[in-house]
């Protein structure tokens, strides 16, 4: 398995990361304890998590995947072996549990404290070698939005407070690095910028969606990732599954995401299930497995550092991790190169 350095740190992660947002709601704890000693066995040292997780947040699991985790390390003895990353999440008016308090979750020194300890907690461990803001605390382009536009109510927690809070929890030996999560070029240089003005330690990347289906990333982000050491933590590489073809005419196999969630209709909007049938088709006319093709594309890029994908099952996790195998003929990259610019970002 290939190792990338991340940021300008001394760490050296996989470039391929687990990805573990269903374990407690789509996967058991065996089910999880399975995909995490195959992974390991199989050279990956990159775990992501959050503490909003199992996916989608409800009340019921939320914590649910830490645990797991935790549970796993405190049985396996292996936490010295593993690059662990995990998430506080930003404002949510929906998510009011996640606090004792019941409030909205904010990006300030007392929810950042409360949300950081129950992670170590569930966990299992006092340090986490990546923490990430999981979207930000202002107006912004994230999760599907386009056209920004900043409300006159806008409710912000300045990136300096924030960045204070990590500050403290970096200084006292709790978190070896931070990162952003759902970010935009503007937040990335801020951050930056107050870093380099000694107010913070510098963010070492961001983690964005990023696959066949969304390159948005490219537009803005890729140049401030190369130029700036702040590596893409690609998540949802597959589409949430879609760029397997499963969801195609109308399909929702069972036990698939699309199939429990109805409502999670980003990836297999008309646009893109019209550009997810002409990448399978692509892949079918070179002769390519198509998961391993959007998989691959991913991971090769250079501005990613590490490419975060999930599995429901041990076949699809072993499937996953074979794409590190896969080579790019320069005819294959060439039409990709042409899709793309027939599919312009269809599912952002």
């Amino acid at each position: 398995m290939e190792t990338r350095k991340l940021g300008k740190t001394d760490l050296s992660v996989s470039a391929l990361c687990l990805g573990t947002m269903t374990w407690g709601e789509q996967n058991t704890q065996d089910d999880a304890f399975a995909q995490m000693d195959y992974a390991l066995d199989q050279g990956i040292n990159f775990f992501d998590t959050a503490e909003i997780y199992a996916a989608p947040p409800r009340r019921e699991t939320y914590g649910a995947t830490e645990t797991i985790i935790g549970n796993w390390f405190q049985q396996r003895g292996q936490r010295g072996k593993i690059v662990l990353a995990t998430k506080v999440v930003g404002p949510s008016a929906q998510m009011g549990y996640m606090r004792q308090s019941g409030e909205t979750p904010r990006l300030n020194r007392a929810h950042i404290r409360e949300a950081f300890e129950g992670s170590l907690r569930r966990l299992q461990t006092d340090y986490i070698d990546l923490y990430q803001l999981h979207w930000p605390h202002r107006d912004a382009n994230t999760f599907g939005r386009l056209n920004f536009q900043q409300t006159p109510d806008e409710d912000m927690i300045a990136p300096e407070e924030t960045l204070a809070v990590l500050d403290e929890l970096v200084r006292e030996g709790k978190v070896r690095h931070v990162g952003l999560s759902n970010e935009t070029p503007w937040g990335v240089m801020t951050f930056k910028k107050l870093a380099e003005q000694g107010r913070g330690p510098e963010v070492v990347s961001i983690q964005n969606p990023y696959s066949l289906l969304n390159r948005s990333f490219e537009v803005g982000l890729a140049e401030v990732a190369l130029r700036e050491q702040v590596g893409l933590l690609a998540y949802a590489p597959l589409a949430a599954g879609a760029l397997s073809g499963k969801y195609l005419d109308g399909a929702r196999p069972a036990g698939a995401r699309m199939t429990l969630f109805p409502q999670q209709t980003r990836y297999v909007n008309p646009q893109g299930l019209g550009a997810t049938a002409d990448y399978l088709a692509l892949a079918q006319k070179h002769g390519v497995d198509p998961v391993h093709m959007a998989l691959a594309f991913v991971t090769t890029r250079p501005f990613v550092t590490s490419n975060i994908f999930g599995a429901r099952t041990m076949d699809q996790l072993k499937h996953a991790i074979a794409s590190q195998d896969f080579i790019f003929s320069d005819d294959l990259l060439r039409d990709l190169e042409d899709l793309g610019r027939k599919h312009t970002i269809p599912c952002p």
